[in-house]
């Protein structure tokens, strides 16, 4: 494994002048599609382990939403067509003669998702579910199964990960807003919100602007000046959690392209504009941090749905978020943290073809971001320090699975691990 530790003097977004942060909320379709790759696959994994003793190969990242038709009115609509929710990818159909039963469990595992989060959602009448996931290439799926390999795992593809610590003031900004605003809590005090809320901030100096989209649902609202005050209630809920993260200059705007009196507003029957308004798509938004963040390394990577035994697109984003994390805790020098890591296919997964570290903040600033075989001003203590806490994360790798069943780690949240 090589390491390339840059050290430098990078502003944190903290302090730059401009700073942009995006997140897709519970209902949007884009974080639906994601959340039913993910769920598809941690039902896989409990199936396989139910029914064979290990996880067997699969890859269910691929999910398509083809939004459906909708008359929404105040007090009431209707969902004219349903939507329709497309699971694809591969996985192993039967071992060993016994069949996993994958159609059924594909099928009632996204409308046991769809049912406990969108609570304006008919799962029987405005959803309609189709799987066609398939069997895996062998040349995979040996890979994955060649039970005479020791640990860890063999990477199944060739992938980059990335995370960074911590999280910015206008990242935890987004993050409350969102999670408020799609909290049981914020249901019972504005009973027309969805789901489907959408935060962009932007700060430029010390202002932070935040837009704010945010489904209302027909049936709790009378007529147009009560959806005028639903969406000055959701305004003031949104302001009440940013405030508990930011003293800035705060400004809001919600539902921003409406029109009060053409009666053109963002209205929906099931508080998620995926019945009319909007298609989705897996890997299409959050990353598994749970933000959209430009000035930040991201990777395009497709985390949910991915495997959590082999698929380095999934482990490296994590565990990159994770070492990032202990970087800026462990080392009392270190301000801010990146770290990606390059994966190459066969190899095992505690084996990184690259690690890159990228610090800033304090003695780490002297360094002058050079390969350290090859920068003599790094501090060798600290690099060792460093490559060890990168090593340790890696040698967690084997549990991510059991952490990932269990929900102590998670995708779209920040921590990422309780």
């Amino acid at each position: 494994m090589k390491f390339a530790i840059t050290t430098g003097t990078a502003l944190h977004p903290d302090e730059s002048r401009v700073e942009i942060v995006e997140r897709k909320g519970l209902g949007h379709p884009d974080t639906v599609c994601d959340a039913l790759a993910e769920e598809l696959s941690l039902e896989l994994s409990r199936c396989y382990l139910d029914r064979v003793g290990r996880i067997l190969h699969h890859n269910v990242d691929k999910v398509l939403l083809a939004a459906g038709l909708s008359t929404p009115r105040f007090g009431g609509g209707t969902v004219d067509e349903p939507m329709q929710i497309l699971l694809a990818g591969r996985a192993t159909l039967a071992r060993d003669g016994v069949d996993i039963g994958l159609l059924e469990l594909a099928e009632g595992s996204a409308r046991r998702w769809l049912s406990e989060h969108l609570r304006a959602l008919d799962v029987e009448r405005h959803v309609v579910v189709s799987s066609l996931v398939r069997a895996g290439s062998s040349e995979l799926v040996s890979l994955f199964d060649d039970e005479k390999r020791e640990r860890p795992a063999l990477a199944n593809d060739t992938s980059i990960g990335v995370g960074y610590a911590p999280l910015s003031e206008v990242e935890r900004v987004v993050l409350a807003v969102e999670q408020h605003l799609t909290s049981a809590g914020a249901h019972v005090a504005e009973p027309a919100l969805g789901e489907d809320v959408k935060v962009m901030a932007v700060r430029d100096g010390d202002a932070i602007e935040l837009t704010i989209a945010c489904a209302m649902i027909d049936r709790s609202l009378a007529d147009i000046a009560a959806y005028a005050k639903a969406k000055e209630h959701a305004a003031e809920l949104a302001l009440l959690a940013a405030r508990q993260i930011s003293a800035r200059p705060i400004s809001i705007q919600v539902n921003a392209a409406d029109d009060l009196a053409a009666d053109r507003v963002y209205l929906t029957v099931t508080g998620t504009s995926a019945e009319a308004g909007d298609d989705g798509q897996a890997g299409r938004g959050n990353r598994a941090n749970g933000l959209i963040t430009p000035g930040r390394p991201m990777t395009i990577e497709s985390v949910a749905g991915k495997n959590p035994v082999s698929h380095v697109g999934k482990l490296y984003n994590l565990t990159a978020g994770f070492a990032a994390e202990r970087l800026v805790a462990s080392l009392p020098d270190v301000r801010g943290a990146e770290c990606r890591m390059v994966s190459r296919i066969g190899q095992p997964i505690d084996e990184p073809q690259l690690v890159e570290v990228r610090l800033s903040g304090g003695d780490a600033k002297r360094g002058g971001g050079l390969d350290p075989e090859l920068d003599p001003e790094l501090d060798p203590e600290l690099q060792r320090a460093i490559e060890r806490i990168v090593r340790e994360e890696l040698a967690l790798l084997p549990r991510l699975a059991d952490e990932l069943l269990r929900g102590d780690v998670k995708l779209n949240r920040w921590p990422m691990r309780e």
